[in-house]
């Protein structure tokens, strides 16, 4: 199974949509939602608060947080 290029969710075998780029990279999408948000409004992961991405990264900042007090 593969991985959504923007949210880190899994897609089902023939669903979703696969992008390529004229440098030859590939980008896998579960949802229109993802493929927009990333080719379209060219908009990053990490800082969309509902990518898996940007929960993993929010919780690596709250455990550094918590370091510090």
């Amino acid at each position: 199974m593969r991985k959504c290029t923007f949210c880190g969710a899994t897609i089902e075998p023939g669903t979703g949509k696969m992008y390529v780029k004229k440098d030859g990279s590939v980008y896998f999408f579960d949802t229109n939602k993802c493929y927009k948000n990333m080719v379209e409004l060219k908009r990053v992961p990490r800082t969309t608060a509902w990518t898996e991405k940007a929960h993993t990264e929010k919780a690596a900042r709250l455990k550094v947080a918590e370091k510090k007090e």
